[in-house]
């Protein structure tokens, strides 16, 4: 049994060649009807090897867009009369889950006499839980009970004795808060730092990617989330309830799970006339998430809200927008490719080896269908999936995307990096990933076989895959064999997904066939001699949104999410000392420049609202930096300053200004003769 590999495996393969990557934005406010139930909508979902324990598997679902950190007086927690829901696929045979995690939550408030959220010890709306476990469909049974921590309201709420709740730290609180179920998870539900990052702003004007000189701006940042995050042991998720020692290698394909998370509502709501609640009716799933960015960036609007009701197993209605994705036409200037600038690099290819056109409508690889090419590989109808890898001639992307989304990557031909193919795409390479699991439906699938690359290893990289296909395919040495071996960063995104992982890009990358290139489908340019790494390929994977990294950090042990921010700006109390608090309010500045255009020199013209150190960087279109400019320390008013611009040569730059070493405004300059 065969298949095909992952759109972002794939662009890892090719993207070997170049180390350049980013992100957009996952599942926040993807669809009308969830955007107004913000405490079901799931925002992402992680799963990835615990990197301090081999045996065990993190899975993280998180819910909640978009929390303010001083989003008082009523503060953000998981919701009553919502089941969240973590479901598991181990086995493809069977159709329903085979095994569910399910959480309730349940609100207290502990002294109804006061606006605050704490005051005196107490809490209102305070929150706890119960999680139940079902195994192969069958009836759910208790598991674990836990608490979940107050938002991280300030230090008076959280440190102070006795008017708040007098805990040496907020991290006390939520170590406090890690319950260990009966059947050896340990979890922890509770705030935290939204770990994704993506420059929103220019994601979401039609394509308009920004780079950091252009003045990307993480739209996440210092936002938080709620989260459910759990370490589950290898063999309660293995099928056949294997450990880790077990697998026969790190590919083994008996260790491969898909996962995707949901939260569900009674069908029948009704508002009280004493403020109070009554539901009734059937649970109806309002919000799911497997891969990130489907309902975003796949599936149109008009049936985002039919997508999140639907299960996996009914997936197969929604192909059509994997085999023929609207981000393409972005990507095609016979489309719409010349009106969205932001994706310029990346552009499909249209005569890969000067024959196969992978643009939306056009016939990709269909006209190899049933040849002897093909046969014996999973594009073959007889002995693979090719009745659905190519199912007629005018669904090109049912070759990369669709098996990315709805089957995972096997450990087959032709999707096996490009060392050992002897310049045929369709031969089998070196083995590289297998979390094939064909239940063609949206889920995240991981291979538990896989070692976790450690986080000081000087090879870890937020590209996942990506990073480990420039290792493989680069080498001349290490790698440059067809065995199955361990390469860094092989538990990377899309072999699961690790919170540091930049799984935008990638699949940017992908959706203009670079998943294609990495596999012997090179772009238009390439003559068949000579390195493959030409120009068009060098544009997609040289292109970069703007945002690379989370705005803060990770920790180093379960559950391994940052605290969540705090919107108290000053002086966090930590037991007897005290450190900076995070500067949620920090100082905000506007800069303007002129003359613009200039021809010798240039004039900037700032205003600061606080005393900040002030810096302007000024960049070329390529982001490389020609003038820094180190204003000192300044106090708040009105500043200019006059810059030498007479070296530049003639052309379009950007300049930053930043504050204490945080960006704040960028202005397009224009230099003429």
């Amino acid at each position: 049994m065969k298949k095909f590999i992952n759109k972002s495996i794939l662009a890892a393969l090719l993207i070997g060649f170049l180390p350049f990557t980013q992100a957009m934005a996952s599942s926040h406010r993807e669809a009308p009807l969830i955007s107004n139930d913000p405490l079901a909508d799931n925002t992402d979902l992680y799963v990835f090897k615990s990197p301090t324990d081999s045996s065990k598997m993190i899975i993280i679902a998180n819910y909640i867009p978009f929390e303010h950190p001083a989003g008082g007086p009523n503060w953000y927690t998981f919701g009553e009369n919502i089941r969240y829901e973590i479901h598991i696929k181990n086995e493809a045979s069977t159709t329903a889950d085979d095994i569910t995690y399910r959480f309730t939550f349940t609100h207290t408030n502990e002294d109804p006499t006061t606006f605050f959220n704490i005051r005196l010890g107490k809490q209102n709306i305070k929150a706890t839980y119960i999680c139940e476990m079902s195994t192969n469909g069958g009836a759910f049974t208790t598991i674990a009970s836990g608490t979940v921590p107050p938002p991280n309201i300030g230090p008076r709420s959280i440190e102070a004795t006795p008017v708040g709740l007098g805990a040496a730290s907020y991290t006390s609180l939520i170590d406090a808060d890690i319950a260990t179920a009966s059947t050896g998870e340990r979890i922890f539900c509770g705030p935290a730092d939204d770990p994704f990052f993506v420059d929103l702003g220019g994601a979401f004007d039609v394509g308009g990617f920004r780079t950091a000189a252009q003045g990307a701006r993480d739209g996440l940042a210092k936002m938080n989330v709620h989260s459910i995050a759990m370490e589950i042991p290898v063999q309660n998720l293995q099928k056949n309830h294997q450990t880790i020692t077990q697998a026969t290698n790190i590919l083994d394909p008996n260790y491969v799970i898909g996962v995707w998370a949901s939260a569900s509502r009674p069908q029948i709501s009704t508002l009280n006339g004493n403020g109070t609640v009554t539901t009734s009716g059937n649970w109806i799933q309002v919000s799911r998430l497997g891969m990130p960015l489907t309902n975003e960036a796949v599936i149109p609007i008009g049936s985002k809200d039919k997508w999140n009701g639907t299960n996996p197993a009914n997936d197969l209605q929604f192909a059509p927008f994997f085999e023929n994705p609207e981000l393409a036409l972005y990507m095609d200037n016979s489309q719409f490719g010349p009106a969205v600038p932001g994706l310029s690099p990346l552009r499909i290819q249209t005569a890969s080896l000067g024959t196969y056109d992978f643009r939306n409508g056009k016939q990709g690889l269909y006209p190899l269908k049933g040849s002897l090419a093909v046969s014996g590989t999973a594009l073959d109808d007889l002995t693979g999936y090719g009745t659905i890898l190519l199912p007629d001639n005018h669904s090109p992307r049912a070759v990369d995307l669709l098996p990315i989304f709805y089957t995972g990557v096997p450990n087959e031909a032709p999707y096996q990096l490009a060392t050992g193919k002897g310049g045929n795409p369709l031969a089998a390479g070196k083995p590289f990933i297998n979390n094939f699991l064909p239940t063609l439906g949206d889920m995240l699938r991981v291979n538990m076989a896989v070692p976790a690359t450690p986080r000081t290893d000087p090879n870890f990289s937020s590209l996942g895959l990506v990073q480990a296909a420039v290792l493989a395919l680069t080498s001349t040495t290490t790698y440059a064999n067809t065995n199955i071996q361990f390469i860094p960063n092989m538990d990377g995104f899309p072999n699961g997904r690790r919170l540091e992982d930049d799984v935008t890009t990638i699949e940017l990358q992908a959706v203009s066939g670079a998943v294609l290139a990495a596999i012997g489908l090179w772009y238009d340019d390439y003559n068949g001699t000579g390195s493959p790494v030409t120009p068009d390929l060098l544009n997609v994977l040289s292109f970069n949104a703007g945002v690379t990294h989370n705005d803060t950090t990770f920790k180093t042990t379960f559950p391994f999410l940052q605290n969540p921010w705090r919107g108290f700006t000053g002086t966090q109390y930590v037991g007897p000392t005290s450190v900076p608090e995070l500067n949620i309010g920090a100082p905000e500045a506007i800069m303007t420049a002129y003359p613009n255009p200039f021809v010798n020199s240039v004039t900037f013209r700032y205003k600061l609202a606080n005393t900040s150190t002030v810096r302007i960087t000024v960049f070329d279109i390529t982001g490389r930096v020609v003038r820094v400019i180190s204003e000192g320390q300044r106090t708040s008013g009105d500043y200019t300053t006059k810059v030498d611009g007479g070296g530049l040569i003639p052309g379009n730059y950007f300049a930053k200004l930043s504050l204490d070493d945080q960006d704040f405004n960028t202005v397009k300059l224009t230099k003429v003769n």
